[in-house]
């Protein structure tokens, strides 16, 4: 077992997961808080990547993740406006802003297909190079990721109980009752999704950083990872506190992580990872009712055990008279 997952390779997937983990949160946000299907996660989060990895070539790190950022909350903006001031349904909005990023991604990165991050600063070497340690070096990235997003679940967990959260939500449950309190449900659909795409951007930067090169074909199939980890953490946590929930999808987003290098170790071809990607969302989505059917048949022939019985009983006791 040791050589089949080794440090190293554990690491990685952990380092990796939480990187997803935010997308995972974004969808979150945007899927079960708003109950909207933003299908933009893809091209939003090589968004993300493009105009970190520009910034970052220029020698800005940080100011890269910042940016990187604005453009997520930008491209939530406009898939919310199209939703809330064009009455285009959340499905079409997503596809439509989906397809424009593509363009805007190439028009970000020069109109390349890909950039290169090597030879160039990024926020895990400068993180790195606080300390020349073996330790801090090997652990360094790993260190930074479980900082960001503590930084990331302290906030969200914060900001969904204030007024304007709980307002958010409440547009999630139930748009009649938002607009009977005079709330505005287009605003708040519209700080929803810049705020999801917030987090799809600053995921999109990470990896940018983490891996040193920019694709634009990054974001391809984003969408069904982070829907993995998102239903794999709400079936483990289920319907509690919401900091449970939100460490429900860290969780599931490590836990998807593991699976992929367990599948990489089993020399799975990578073609067949969408495949592998497509069967963990169904386990997770069935896993609730398959748990109800196995206890409601176990319950049934419980029953059916105790009918059983109270016949051999009263066939016994006629015998005896």
């Amino acid at each position: 077992m040791a050589g089949f997952l080794t440090a190293g390779i554990l690491r990685t997937a952990l380092e990796v997961g939480l990187i997803y983990s935010l997308v995972a949160l974004s969808l979150f946000i945007s899927f079960s808080i708003l109950n909207i299907c933003d299908l933009s996660t893809d091209g939003c989060y090589t968004l993300g990547c493009a105009a970190g990895a520009v910034v970052t070539i220029a020698g800005h790190p940080i100011l890269g993740i910042f940016t990187a950022m604005a453009a997520g909350a930008l491209s939530g903006f406009v898939t919310a406006l199209l939703q809330t001031r064009f009455g285009v349904q959340s499905i079409l909005a997503g596809i439509i802003v989906n397809t424009g990023l593509y363009t805007i991604n190439l028009a970000v990165m020069g109109f390349s297909s890909n950039l290169s991050i090597f030879g160039t600063d990024t926020v895990f070497s400068l993180f790195e190079g606080l300390s020349s340690s073996e330790f801090w070096q090997d652990w360094s990235r790993l260190i930074l990721l479980l900082l960001i997003l503590a930084g990331a679940l302290l906030f969200l967990n914060w900001f969904l109980k204030t007024r304007l959260g709980l307002s958010i939500r409440a547009t999630g449950d139930s748009l009649e009752m938002v607009r009977a309190s005079s709330i505005n449900p287009g605003v708040m659909i519209t700080v929803g999704l810049c705020l999801s795409n917030t987090f799809t951007g600053l995921a999109g930067a990470l990896i940018g950083q983490y891996n040193k090169t920019c694709d634009i074909n990054l974001g391809t199939g984003m969408v069904t990872i982070a829907l993995a980890s998102l239903i794999i953490g709400e079936t483990l946590t289920g319907r509690r506190k919401m900091i449970f929930r939100l460490l429900g999808v860290l969780l599931g987003s490590c836990l998807y992580r593991l699976i992929i290098s367990a599948a990489l170790r089993l020399n799975v071809p990578t073609e067949a990872f969408k495949l592998v990607s497509a069967l963990i969302v169904a386990v997770a989505i069935a896993a609730p009712e398959a748990r109800k059917m196995a206890a409601f048949a176990a319950k049934k022939r419980a029953i059916q055990r105790k009918r059983i019985h109270d016949s051999a009983e009263n066939a016994g006791g006629t015998h005896g008279c």
